[in-house]
């Protein structure tokens, strides 16, 4: 591996032990394969408005850089981020200085307030372990609605449609970098494992390398409805059409009900 010089990107990527240590380095990746935030953020926006045409407020919960949560805020009076990659929130911080971002883990945690809707998109769901963490979750999501509020969170690939072996591959250009991004996913009991090696090269620094390894839960379409209404939520899976697993679109309960 070359040596870098000290400069703020190499700093980061040589101290990375995990894509998320190196924010603006995984929203190049995502934008580089073609994800389009903006549109994802107006059809959840949309989902949101037909079922709450008033709702004016909103949490994202796994917010990550905020490059979703920058298109909500075009449509939504309030919002507010929640994550727990430090990194993640400083970059988000940046990107939108007068929204509250939060230090918080999606299983358990308490803003003291409530809002017209909570989101928690691009599969961030899936980085709990286990049915008990899902309903944990999912009860905490549910906790910060107000009556009639709406909850929108993107699911993991479901065990019924993950592919295991998959092999994925991408280069991208960025800030004048080439960066190049290759996974390999396999199903181990109830969890995906996928194994990516990122190399970064950047012209007169040089070249750095680092290996991630996510680990995803993995469950039943029929258990996700199950936790939503066991968190008191009635919920749908609404196909976007992209090929992806869905968005689960729920709405609250009346405060306390417990659906079964």
């Amino acid at each position: 591996m070359t040596t870098a010089t000290p400069t703020e990107w190499g700093r980061a990527l040589a101290a990375a032990r995990t894509v998320y240590d190196v924010a603006p380095l995984y929203e190049a990746i995502y934008l580089g394969r073609g994800k389009d935030y903006a549109a994802e953020a107006a059809e959840v926006a949309a989902l949101i408005t037909e079922r709450n045409p008033g709702a004016r407020d909103l949490l994202d919960v796994g917010c990550g850089p905020a490059t979703h949560l920058r298109h909500l805020a075009e449509v939504f009076d309030r919002v507010e981020g929640a994550d727990l990659a430090e990194p993640m929130l400083d970059h988000a911080r940046r990107r939108l200085p007068g929204v509250p971002f939060h230090r918080a883990d999606m299983r358990d945690f308490d803003l003291g307030r409530r809002f017209d809707a909570v989101t928690s998109l691009f599969s961030a769901i899936g980085n709990i372990s286990g049915g008990a963490e899902l309903r944990a979750a999912l009860c905490c999501l549910r906790r910060h609605l107000r009556p009639g509020g709406v909850v929108l969170v993107e699911p993991w690939w479901f065990t019924e449609n993950f592919v295991s072996g998959h092999v994925g591959g991408d280069v991208v250009e960025f800030e004048g970098m080439t960066v190049g991004r290759v996974s390999h996913s396999v199903r181990k009991g109830s969890s995906s494992h996928m194994t990516v090696h990122y190399v970064v090269a950047r012209p007169g620094e040089g070249i750095w390398h680092f290996t991630d390894e996510h680990i995803m839960a993995l469950f039943p379409r029929e258990e996700y409805l199950a936790a939503f209404r066991e968190a008191g939520l009635d919920a749908e899976l609404i196909d976007l059409g992209n090929g992806g697993p869905g968005v689960f679109v729920g709405t609250a309960a009346e405060p306390g009900e417990v659906r079964r």
